[in-house]
């Protein structure tokens, strides 16, 4: 059995690169001048191609760290001194491009290697299963369009995975370095560095819970009563686990690498006055809570066969009304949190080659009251999100949604970018769904991407000021 997965793997690996390199030449033949975010990126790299490091050639709107461009220079250079290439064609936009397809094939391995280390494999179908799941993501829609362009995405998911797959395997200081190489590509992964550190924090604190609640079994204490009794039994063991010494003495053990990688960042931070280096103005931390919603609204658009069904409205149902009191007072502070709390960033409305400017314009602004009005929708979609995870501890789930608060909520940008790595960190950790519902998500990601990628080299348009040939994107 384990030999025939192997033979599944390679073939899905082998078949998934044989397809990106043809969408990769049609890419290569239709764009061949930098396009959007790559009249950025793509000079800055040939930059550092040529040689030229200093800062006074640094490109001030560029707000991320040099990682691409780096590790870009660092495949290249010496492809040209194998293969005898000129400088020219190293260092070409196609040659750069090629870099995030090399990290593409790097991410279908390590979300193999993800899901054989989170999922169990007691069963005789899961083999089949882990692999259409590895499938699935590797051609996520969101994730695999930026395969083709010069953009961070596909570096930035590379070293978080590869960071996250160290940590499972308790390698924590080969973690917290690939968490630091992750940092340089995207600054906003320092906080699955952190989610690493608390993958380690959580295991803990379930291991003492257990024992807890055996202990108190055994002593056959009368359970504390009402409607938040679960919460504050939580809330007391952890005041009273945070109070040892020998507790916290073992947590640091644990993960020093990850609290000295948080040290660099927090003098990062320090000199550089902020988490964004470059052009700041258009990067503004705020306090953006509807960004929760927004994650969750895609991740059950795009995870439907999972979290969608009659049986999970109608027991979505059932509970609401058996929790009226509580679901009614979330959902007033969700209303509040949409009308205090909802930004419209100005590249939102002022760029009309993202998708994101078509579902503002056409769904939250056409009418005041829709956003109002999908608040029971987000509410679902919290809701069935944190049920598909019940299989995790209440602490690990405890992290994991304390990191997607922390990497969403300060963006004021609406961009699905963002939601990519926290998707694809809760949808491996989902149980491994049956094959009809993998084959149901994998054939809905194929025919999105179909359309992505026609519509994307097909229907262009021009703006009015402008020769330019303009493209609808993610």
């Amino acid at each position: 059995m384990a030999q025939l997965e192997g033979y599944y793997f390679s073939a899905a690996l082998s078949c998934t690169f044989l397809v990106s390199c043809l969408l990769f030449s049609a890419f290569s033949r239709a764009l061949r001048e930098p396009y959007m975010d790559e009249i950025f990126h793509l000079p800055q790299a040939q930059r550092y191609c040529e040689g030229h490091f200093s800062l006074s050639q640094w490109d001030p709107m560029i707000t991320t760290l040099p990682g691409l461009y780096l590790l870009s220079v660092g495949v290249v250079k010496p492809a040209s001194w194998i293969f005898g290439l000129s400088e020219h064609v190293v260092c070409s936009i196609g040659m750069l491009r090629f870099v995030n397809l090399l990290f593409s094939v790097g991410n279908f391995y390590l979300l193999y290697l993800l899901f054989r280390k989170v999922q169990p494999r007691h069963k005789a179908g899961s083999s089949i299963q882990r692999i259409l799941s590895t499938l699935t993501l590797a051609v996520f829609p969101t994730l695999y369009f930026f395969n083709f362009l010069y953009y961070t995405e596909a570096g930035s998911m590379f070293f978080t995975l590869f960071a996250y797959l160290m940590c499972l395997y308790g390698n924590h200081k080969t973690s917290a370095l690939l968490g630091f190489c992750g940092f340089m590509f995207r600054q906003t992964n320092i906080v699955w560095a952190v989610f690493c550190a608390g993958n380690i924090v959580a295991q803990k604190l379930t291991e003492a819970w257990k024992t807890e609640l055996h202990k108190k079994k055994e002593e056959r204490l009368p359970p504390i009563k009402g409607p938040f009794s679960e919460f504050r039994k939580i809330l007391q063991f952890l005041l009273a686990y945070s109070m040892s010494f020998k507790n916290l003495s073992m947590l640091f053990l644990l993960t020093w690498p990850y609290i000295l990688l948080m040290s660099l960042f927090c003098v990062f931070v320090a000199v550089n006055g902020g988490i964004v280096v470059g052009d700041r103005s258009s990067h503004e931390a705020c306090l953006h809570f509807p960004q929760l919603f927004y994650f969750c609204s895609f991740t059950l658009f795009f995870s439907f066969p999972h979290l969608l069904s009659p049986s999970k409205i109608k027991a979505f149902l059932c509970l609401a009304w058996k929790r009226r009191i509580q679901f009614f007072a979330i959902t007033l502070v969700s209303v509040f949190l949409v009308w205090k709390f909802t930004y419209t960033h100005k590249y939102l409305l002022a760029d009309n080659r993202h998708y994101t400017f078509y579902v503002w314009k056409r769904v939250f602004q056409r009418y005041e009251i829709v956003k109002y009005l999908l608040v029971p929708v987000y509410i679902f979609a919290g809701w069935s999100i944190t049920d598909s995870l019940k299989s995790k501890s209440i602490f690990w789930n405890l992290m994991f949604f304390i990191c997607l608060f922390t990497v969403t909520v300060p963006q004021k940008l609406l961009e699905f970018r963002y939601f990519i790595l926290p998707y694809v960190i809760y949808r491996l950790n989902i149980p491994l769904p049956p094959i009809s519902r993998l084959v149901c998500e994998l054939g809905c990601y194929a025919v999105v991407n179909f359309l992505t990628f026609y519509i994307f080299l097909n229907k262009t348009f021009q703006w009015p000021n402008s020769q330019d040939i303009q493209r609808f994107m993610w």
